[in-house]
Parts: structure tokens; C-alpha cells; sequence
């Protein structure tokens, strides 16, 4: 039995429950990539793949569209990997668990993946029903997006016609978004040096905070689990003595981590202190972010008396320095926009290893130079406290295109379907729409998608009749195209 069966439009579901039955993390899309193509090959479709798992595929304009210009939809297939610290999920060997809650698709315990799968299931639902009238099509899947938008820097454009664009990409139904922020992520990296110990052993968890997409929720001030346990930890430091064994936090750096955890061990008598420290910081997190994050939580758990090894005391001091004194949120905020954040960053992953401990940061800016500053002083405080860093998978801004006659004409097709008038703006999540915009000359494009919520956290839900809305939308934006 179909989790999704009878939900409308039926064959966008179908497939959005395709395709959620397939592991595609960020990096890990080879085996949905092959079921887009295998998809457009079974019905007799043009399609090709590049080596990075990209996959487009195009369809001929139906009868009496031969002379409009023709469309590209795009979307990406990958998605964030999250889940709840209790959820014993494998996403590289599974599927995600669907559930239908009222109007909302969601998962069980993870991430849901309607960013960005429901684009592609718009897309096939698209190729694969003849009913629909169109222009020509070329629907652009692209890969590991959430990591860097690696797929669409990489995609050859010159062998794409189209010069307008419809991305499926965006979060509210209702908002035509025109430009957005560019990106980079940042590598900071501590080497560590390891000591054998047998003392009690505590884990710390720093939990219950509502997470959300770095980009798009950082104006919202959320907590940041990685950086509450720097701060809880740097507290400690200062009242009792504990040697550092672990701390995890994040499996993404576009995603604001929910919960973090670290294992530390204290002498037996300073176990009692511990307590009463973690439960001053829980009463502490609990005031400050009563408004935003009122679930969070600080708690101890006492393993007992354990062997195990604890970094060295000159690591430790490195590495909660570090951690304490990195930057994070918003940075700065557009004075020609308001609402805008021009330049952030986010803490998204935090782990240690044998060798080193890694701390992955997502930087956004609308300005280069701010972005590139940033970077710089991720650097140069990494550089001091004796570790490197690497900045990756940088990705430009999309400017705003001031004359677009796609946007105008989405917009009154808009008005007339739903009457009233949509919101057209700019955000400071990344979209590949830059670097579409930046191959393909005077390409003009705008991003839609449906009602989704907390993306990139276990909470995410996608709605339904918001979904069938908007595809209802596209299809109508397909149906007006005028030969030019």
C-alpha cells in the first residue's frame, strides 16, 4: 500500500514517493540519477547525464507551441540528511518513512526531502503526462545542491536552448523569489592530541531546540546547538575540572543543528558540581531563548567510572577556545532591503576524530567581500590557535534582473488564478539560479515552490494542497506562453 495514494495531483505524489524510497543525500544521487534516466528512456524521452549525476530531459512543444520559446524547470535531487537523536534510520541504505498528518507530508524521525523533491516530481509528473500543453521542455536535475550547488557549477549550459527558467525551489506558495545570497563553506580544522583516562564519565547534551535552514531561518535567531555546547563547555572550564572526551553536533552546514552532545569526565567529587553547573546553564538557555527556541534543554547523564581517553589539557583550551569564539547568525543586515540579511554563517557541523577536531561553518553573504571577510576570519582564528581551514563549494549571488517579462507575465497569470498578487523578492538563502544566470546569457528566470516548514530539521512537512496549487500554477504559466 502507497503511503501517498489518492493525494492530488496523483502522479506528483506518485513519484515524490518514488523517489523517497531512494537514499539521495548530498553526494549520493547515482542511484536516483539513474531513475530519471531510466524514467525518460522508458518513454521515449531525450535525456543525458554528466559525470556529476546531472540529468537532463527534454520534451518536444506540443501541437500549436512549436514557435514559443522554449522552458527550462529545474530542480535538485538531493536532500539533507537529518534526524532525531532517538531515530535509528540509515540514510545511505534507506528510504525515508512517510506520513500523511492533515494537509502535511512528513517523515518519521527525519528530514522529509520535499526540498527539493517535490520539484522533481512536478518535473516527471510533467514529462510523463500528455495532456498537458507546453512549449518545449528541458527539465534540469541537478546534484549536491545542500553542499555547495557542486551539480549546477558543474552542468554544461551551452547545451541548454531555453533562456527562461521556472526553479522549483523555494519554500513559500505565493513568493516569486528574483535574486538570492551567495555562499561558501568553511572548513576549520583543530589537530588534537589524545590522553588515556579512567575517571566518571558524563554526556552532556545541549537539546531541544527547533533547528531550520541556515539561509532562510537565520533572521529568526534560533539557537544553535553547536555553539550552546561551546559556550556550556567554556563555562565548565572556569568552575571544576573535566577532561574533554567527545562532542558531535550537526550533519550539515545549511542546517541549524537541534542537538549536540559531549562526553566529558570529572573526579567523583566534582560529579555532584557538574550537575548543579548544567542545571544553572539550562535555566540560563531557557530565558534567553524563550521566545525562540522554548524547548531547549541542557541535561547530564552519568555514565559511571570508565576508561576511555580525554584530550590533552593545551587541546582542550585550543579547541573550546575555538569553539567559543567563533562567530555565528547574522552578521549584518541589508540597509537597502529591509527584512533582508545581507552577510551570516552557521555552525553547522561539529565533530572530532583521532586527529582533529572539524568545525564546518555555511557562510552567506549578497556581497562578495563581506563573504570573503568572513572566511578570512574563520582563518585567521583557526591559523592562531594553531589548525587551517578550507573554503569550498563557493557559489555566486543571483542578481536581480530588472527587466523580465517572465516574471511580469507569472505574475498576472498569478493574480487572475488566486486574485491577488504575489510577492516578488529577494533572499538570503543560495539558489542555482546564479549559476544559471551567470552561463546562460540573459536568462530569464523566477523561483516558486509550495508551503514547506521547518526545512532541513526532523520537523519538515511539505503541504499538501498547497503543492497541488502551485503545480496547478506551473502548468498554467506552461499554457500562456506566447510565440515571442
Amino acid at each position: 500500500m502507497r503511503k501517498l495514494e489518492g493525494l492530488k495531483p496523483e502522479k506528483v505524489f506518485r513519484y515524490f514517493e518514488d523517489i523517497s524510497a531512494i537514499p539521495r543525500g548530498s553526494g549520493k544521487e547515482e542511484a536516483v540519477s539513474r531513475y530519471c534516466l531510466d524514467f525518460a528512456r522508458e518513454r521515449g524521452l531525450a535525456a543525458w547525464r554528466d559525470e556529476h549525476n546531472n540529468v537532463v530531459i527534454t520534451k518536444p512543444a506540443t501541437e500549436g507551441y512549436e514557435a514559443v520559446p522554449g522552458m527550462i524547470l529545474q530542480g535538485h535531487l538531493d536532500m539533507v540528511w537529518e534526524k532525531d537523536e532517538d531515530c535509528e534510520k540509515d540514510f545511505e541504505k534507506e528510504g525515508i518513512d512517510l506520513v500523511v498528518d492533515g494537509d502535511f507530508v512528513r517523515a518519521e524521525g527525519t528530514t522529509l526531502g520535499g526540498d527539493d523533491g517535490i520539484a522533481v516530481a512536478m518535473m516527471l509528473a510533467i514529462l510523463d503526462d500528455e495532456t498537458i500543453v507546453h512549449p518545449r521542455l528541458e527539465c534540469v536535475f541537478t546534484t549536491e545542491e545542500e553542499t555547495g550547488l557542486y551539480g549546477a557549477e558543474a552542468l554544461d549550459c551551452s547545451r541548454l536552448t531555453g533562456r527562461r527558467m521556472i526553479n522549483i525551489d523555494s519554500r513559500r506558495e505565493g513568493v516569486f523569489t528574483v535574486s538570492c545570497a551567495g555562499g561558501v563553506g568553511c572548513g576549520c580544522m583543530l589537530p588534537l592530541t589524545w590522553e588515556e583516562i579512567e575517571e566518571n564519565s558524563c554526556t552532556l547534551w545541549v537539546e531541544g531546540l527547533k533547528g531550520g535552514h541556515s539561509g532562510s531561518d537565520i533572521h529568526r535567531e534560533l539557537g544553535n546547538s553547536n555553539m550552546l555546547m561551546g559556550r556550556l563547555l567554556y563555562s565548565l572550564t572556569e568552575k571544576l575540572d573535566f577532561r574533554l572526551s567527545e562532542t558531535a553536533g550537526g550533519m550539515a552546514d545549511n542546517a541549524i543543528p537541534h542537538s549536540t552532545h559531549a562526553v566529558i569526565y570529572v573526579p567523583a567529587a566534582e560529579e555532584d558540581r557538574l550537575a548543579e553547573l548544567v542545571q544553572e546553564m539550562d535555566a540560563v538557555y531557557k530565558k534567553e531563548y524563550a521566545a525562540s527556541d522554548p524547548g531547549v534543554t541542557v541535561r547530564l547523564e552519568r555514565n559511571g567510572r570508565r576508561k576511555g581517553r580525554a584530550l590533552d589539557r593545551e587541546s582542550a583550551r585550543r579547541f573550546l577556545l575555538l569553539l567559543h569564539s567563533v562567530p555565528n547568525g547574522v552578521i549584518r543586515n541589508s540597509m537597502d532591503i529591509k527584512g533582508l540579511v545581507q552577510t551570516s554563517l552557521n555552525l553547522g557541523v561539529l565533530r572530532m576524530d583521532e586527529k582533529e577536531a572539524l568545525l564546518v561553518f555555511g557562510i552567506r553573504s549578497s556581497l562578495d567581500s563581506e563573504k570573503e571577510e568572513l572566511g578570512e576570519r574563520l582563518r585567521h582564528l583557526t591559523e592562531f590557535l594553531g589548525g587551517s581551514c578550507v573554503l569550498e563549494g563557493d557559489y555566486p549571488g543571483w542578481e536581480y534582473l530588472q527587466d523580465s517579462s517572465l516574471r511580469e507575465a507569472m505574475v498576472s497569470i498569478y493574480e487572475r488564478m488566486y486574485g491577488k498578487r504575489p510577492t516578488v523578492l529577494s533572499i538570503h538563502a543560495g539558489l542555482e539560479c546564479g549559476f544559471f544566470s551567470g552561463k546562460i546569457k540573459g536568462l530569464d528566470c523566477v523561483s516558486i515552490g509550495p508551503d514547506q516548514y521547518d526545512l532541513h530539521t526532523p520537523r519538515e512537512r511539505l503541504s499538501i494542497s498547497s503543492t497541488e496549487r502551485v503545480y496547478k500554477f506551473i502548468l498554467e504559466v506552461l499554457k500562456e506562453q506566447k510565440p515571442a
